[in-house]
């Protein structure tokens, strides 16, 4: 039950740091300059709201960091355990901040990870070199064990979210509940169990749930709105959540139907099945993120609904919801163990309906763990809503 688990530590992001500095030093430079914000929560265990006001940590290859950050962030700063912290006044100021970091580094050999393009030719200048390549996201996209165990953690509300629709729908839509109601039930039920149980040890880092529920005709929109709606006897209703914990994500989702599966809609939902299974499969033989892609997505093109195709398989999960590296067209990084991705099937029908399903899927020496465990557990002929 993971009952001791805690957010990463202060030793946990100095090998990070480590393991940044490796990166720059093979790639012949003398240091990555860090400017996204899950970068540097990942070099320092700062978790900052992105706004107009740039932050920053500059890691040199040898020599100690240095964080750079709006004066309004000293305190926040100074929990991070970094000793060389550096403020500017305020943005938009005389000089932009990322230029003043620039100042701040001396001319040397840099990668930036993110650089607004106003800025290109003024860093050229003051740099020796400078390479555009994030190189903090090609580290972080191979996880740690204590990364994997939160997200696996956080799988597991995802999924509470789902058994808690499956088992409430019935009856919230009976008393004529809408999306909205089945999105609140479900909610709370999910959010209050990650509170209840992490609050305490998690708090001051990024934690919580994101969850969507649309039905019928408007189920083939992949990123549908929740609404007032109440969803009809025979029509599929898509639920997707994304749970995080400690600042790293996992993802669930499922279609259900409401009253009895129709031979059609079985017959999509079989197919879904065997495009994750498929997309598991060339994960487990470390295939390049685009073959990935296409073999699942081939499955469902073998049940003809290549036409229902609208979205890729997957993508990363880490400190984002959505990372690189991505199971889609034009990502041929292979994939290797500990990354870990989404696994997101989806079939929609213009005017007539959808389906989508999600897992979470952690690449091991072995082959591929599913953290999700909601569809694994609930077969497609139990995927019901009795009404």
């Amino acid at each position: 039950m993971n009952k001791g688990l805690r957010p990463l530590d202060t030793a946990f992001f100095a090998r990070a740091r480590d393991r940044l500095r490796a990166r720059a030093d093979a790639a012949g430079l003398d240091g990555l300059l860090l400017l996204s914000a899950p970068n540097m929560a990942y070099a320092t265990g700062l978790f900052l709201s992105a706004n107009e006001r740039p932050v920053g940590v500059w890691l040199p290859v040898s020599g100690d960091p240095i964080l750079m950050l709006p004066g309004l962030e000293r305190e926040n700063a100074e929990g991070t355990g970094l000793t060389d912290l550096r403020f500017y006044d305020e943005f938009p100021g005389d000089v932009p901040a990322v230029l003043w970091m620039l100042d701040q580094i001396g001319r040397k050999s840099i990668a930036i990870d993110q650089l607004d393009a106003a800025l290109l030719d003024a860093a050229r200048a003051k740099l020796s070199g400078l390479d555009l390549t994030d190189y903090a996201m090609l580290v972080r996209s191979i996880k740690k064990p204590e990364e994997i165990a939160l997200t696996i953690e956080a799988a597991k509300f995802a999924d509470l979210f789902l058994i808690r629709l499956h088992a409430a729908a019935g009856d919230i839509i009976a008393k004529g509940g809408t999306e909205a109601d089945l999105m609140s039930d479900a909610m709370g039920h999910a959010r209050g169990a990650l509170m209840a149980k992490h609050k305490a040890a998690f708090s001051g880092t990024p934690m919580g749930i994101t969850a969507s529920v649309h039905s019928g005709p408007r189920a083939a929109l992949p990123h549908g709105a929740v609404l007032e709606r109440r969803p009809q006897p025979g029509e599929t209703l898509i639920a997707g959540i994304g749970a995080s914990l400690g600042g790293y994500h996992a993802e669930s989702g499922v279609t259900l139907i409401v009253g009895d599966i129709s031979p059609e809609q079985n017959r999509i939902m079989t197919a879904m099945q065997e495009c994750n299974d498929a997309g598991v499969n060339a994960c487990a033989t470390r295939q390049t993120c685009t073959a990935v892609n296409d073999a699942a997505l081939d499955a469902l093109r073998a049940a003809d609904l290549g036409d229902a195709i609208r979205h890729r398989i997957g993508h990363g999960m880490g400190l984002q919801g959505h990372e690189a590296p991505w199971l889609a067209p034009g990502d041929n990084t292979q994939v290797q163990t500990n990354m870990v991705f989404s696994n997101e099937p989806g079939v929609y029908r213009p005017g007539l309906d959808g389906y989508r399903t999600i897992n979470t899927m952690i690449v091991t020496e072995s082959g591929v763990d599913t953290p999700s465990r909601f569809q694994s557990d609930t077969p497609i002929d139990a995927r019901v809503i009795a009404i």
